[in-house]
Parts: structure tokens; sequence; C-alpha cells
């Protein structure tokens, strides 16, 4: 019988993003970006769990992104962060666009085995276990775009907004300081609250890695208006997210 694995020490502190990344199929990605936003032509998806203080808590969250150029600067588009700090979700929203909704997040490291799980409205839609294979290299410094989108619909049911669709830039510098690489499986589960398996489903490329960042520098800015007609579309999202919904929660059918 195998040996059972054996916490370290230490090994809560500076918790390391586990980022998973994938491929979806070609068309996937284009119908989830608002006209405007346009697709890379890049089918990467970047599923990431992770664990940092937030107001003085930890914070677990689950983010999905898709690569995405904005005005000819290319990112990645946010389509939902589902986090268990219910503080941060509505703030975060109101105040910056940011795709937030409470999530359960199970996310731990024993040894060389990692795991993870985020379910939300008692589906758990992605879940990940895998086993730490070796070092990688950190690599040079650098700046991401994550497009996020913030908007306010009219008051009483209108078709026009109180406050029209923007694209917001949240530019972060960063510097990878550690990398460790996993061996493991992801799986994504049917969920209407949360369709990146419907949407987004896997189809190869999967890699895993643990990484430890240090932020340099971030700046949240207005990057400018979209167009509020072809938003409108897009404007009826599930929850705080921006998978598509119908009455702020899963669509029907």
């Amino acid at each position: 019988m195998a040996e059972a694995p054996q916490a370290r020490r230490g090994e809560i502190a500076g918790w390391p993003k586990l980022v998973i990344t994938y491929q979806t199929g070609d068309g996937n990605i284009a119908p989830l970006l608002p006209a405007g936003i346009e697709p890379t032509g890049d089918n990467t998806v970047q599923v990431g769990i992770y664990c940092v203080p937030i107001q003085g808590e930890p914070e677990y969250g689950v983010s999905i992104k898709v690569p995405a150029r904005w005005q000819g600067v290319k990112g990645q588009y946010n389509l939902g962060m589902g986090i268990d700090q219910e503080a941060a979700v509505f703030i975060s929203g109101e105040r910056n666009g940011q795709p937030k909704f409470l999530c359960d997040i199970d996310y731990y490291r024993l040894g060389d085995s990692v795991g993870a799980r985020a379910t939300h409205q008692g589906y758990t839609f992605v879940e990940y276990h895998g086993t730490v294979t070796g070092d990688g290299t950190p690599g040079p410094e650098y700046t991401e775009h994550e497009w996020w989108t913030k908007y306010s619909r009219e008051i009483g049911g209108g078709e026009g907004y109180d406050f029209a669709p923007v694209v917001v830039d949240v530019a972060t510098t960063m510097q990878p300081v550690h990398v460790e690489h996993l061996d493991g499986e992801v799986t994504l589960l049917d969920s209407p609250w949360d369709p990146v398996a419907h949407y987004l489903p896997v189809e190869g490329g999967v890699e895993a890695m643990l990484v430890t960042h240090q932020m340099k520098a971030r700046e949240i800015s207005n990057a400018g208006p979209l167009d509020p007609d072809a938003f409108g579309a897009h404007a009826d999202v599930i929850g705080g997210s921006r998978w598509p919904g119908t009455g702020g929660g899963p669509r029907r059918g």
C-alpha cells in the first residue's frame, strides 16, 4: 500500500495559483465575446484556482478566461470569477465590473498531490486532480491585460442603460518567481449556472502548473465604450458572471 503524502511546514503560506490551460474547439470563443472585443484565433482556455488575501481575509476563487483583443491589444476576457467571500463580490462588480459571484472552492496541496473543485448553486463544474512532477522555469516579467465589462441597464426594465457598457482594462505587471509542473486530469462537469463544459469543452492540449507571482504593478482603467445596441445580446448574464443568461439565471432550452 502506498504511503500517504505528508503535509510540509509552511505549505499554506504564499499559496501558488493553480493554472490549468486547455484547447477548446474552433469557433467556441467568439460567440461569448461582446461586439468590439475580438477573438485572437487562439483557442486556449485558462482556468485559474487560487487563494489570495483580500480585505485581510483569504479569498478562494476560480476564474475562467479566454484570449481576446480590444483595440488591437491582446489580452484575456474574463467570463467569471467564483469566490467564497461575499463582501468582495458586490463591491467589485459595482465599482469595476469585475464578474464575481459566490462559489464554494476546495483547493489543497498535500505533499505532491494537488486537488481543486469549484461548486456553485449545488453544481460542481470543474475538478482537478494531479501530481507535482518537477520545477519549471519561471520566465521573465510580463504585463497581462484582462478585459472586464461594466454597465448598468435602465431602471424599470427599459431597453437603454443608466451606465452604457464600457471595457475595463486590468493591466497587471507580474514576475513569476516559482513554477511547478503537474501531471493530472481536469474534468468539466455540466452545470446550468457555470456552463463552461457546454460552451468551452476540452478538445485537447491540457496542461497544469502551480505558479507563484510577485505583482509589480496593477492598474484598472476605463478602456473605452462598447456599442450599446450590439451589447444588448450580452447584457443578460448568469448572476455576476458573463455567461449568457436569462433574467439573471441560466438560459432555458
